[in-house]
């Protein structure tokens, strides 16, 4: 695996690549690398000649400075892992690099509701740096896939819409959230859990797979009481829980059959902010 600390010696290697035909895959990562992030190059490398991984901790969308001083970093465990999944290449850029001093980087995209619920609601300005950062390094990597995670559903759709308002010449590829044994999404905000909260945490997914059952019987109103209670018994306080549509994000009001709804949640496990989502078909 070749490491690139620049974006001009990574172009000087890619473009070649361009010039073949090759179809690039691009991961973009905040580091801490898992599971998650080595199915995201395996399913990369099932479907492009060559992989691009990002590791860059984006200032731009931590609106808590202390969340961003205590995001985990760790190079040297990210780099085996890329190498034990066989990544071409990765891109290792500092901040300066990202966002060139004298350059406006304000997009001409409006994010509209998608910014205004769920976590757009509870992290101002965080799906502007989302947006921004995923399009600076789109245009330094000049990939032909992208491919994200759907454990951040809402991050998807904002890229999503970003890609398709913009016109951008790149394919989105929506990839599964990996899980541990006990179901937890895999996040590298889990390395922050304590014991005793990692084995609180679990009871993101048993909601999300009891709602599957619940939104049979219950009104949408009923099944997110229900979910926040079930998750506050277990020591973790709830942020939201929503049942929404998975194209706009509006939240649903009324479930028929069949239809497929996502329900989302977000809780704090002592400091540790929490994020799962389910796609359910009712």
């Amino acid at each position: 695996m070749k490491i690139f600390r620049t974006a001009e010696e990574l172009n000087n290697v890619l473009q070649d690549h361009r010039s073949n035909g090759d179809r690039i895959g691009f991961v973009p990562t905040m580091g801490a690398l898992h599971s998650g992030h080595a199915s995201l190059i395996e399913e990369a490398k099932s479907k492009c000649d060559r992989v691009v991984c990002s590791i860059f901790v984006n200032p731009t969308q931590f609106n808590d400075p202390g969340d961003l001083e205590k995001y985990p970093r760790r190079p040297e465990q990210d780099i085996s892992v890329l190498e034990a999944h066989e990544c071409d290449f990765l891109f290792y850029p500092s901040v300066e690099d990202v966002y060139p001093e004298g350059m406006d980087y304000r997009l001409d995209f409006e994010l509209g509701y998608l910014d205004e619920t769920m976590e757009g609601k509870f992290r101002p300005g965080h799906f502007q740096g989302v947006a921004q950062v995923v399009y600076q390094l789109l245009s330094i990597v000049e990939p032909t896939h992208l491919f994200m995670g759907m454990k951040d559903f809402q991050q998807l759709a904002v890229v999503d819409k970003m890609i398709r308002d913009m016109e951008l010449p790149v394919k989105l590829i929506p990839c599964d959230t990996v899980r541990e044994p006990d179901g937890l999404a895999m996040s590298s905000r889990n390395l922050r859990l304590s014991r005793e909260m990692r084995a609180s945490a679990s009871v993101l997914y048993e909601t999300l797979q009891m709602v599957k059952i619940w939104v049979l019987k219950f009104n949408p109103e009923q099944v997110t009481q229900m979910a926040i209670e079930k998750i506050r018994q277990k020591g973790l306080k709830p942020e939201y829980f929503e049942l929404v549509d998975p194209q706009t994000l509006l939240p649903i009001h009324k479930v028929h059959p069949p239809m497929v709804v996502v329900a989302c949640v977000a809780a704090y496990a002592d400091e540790v902010r929490l994020i799962d989502n389910m796609v359910i078909k009712a």
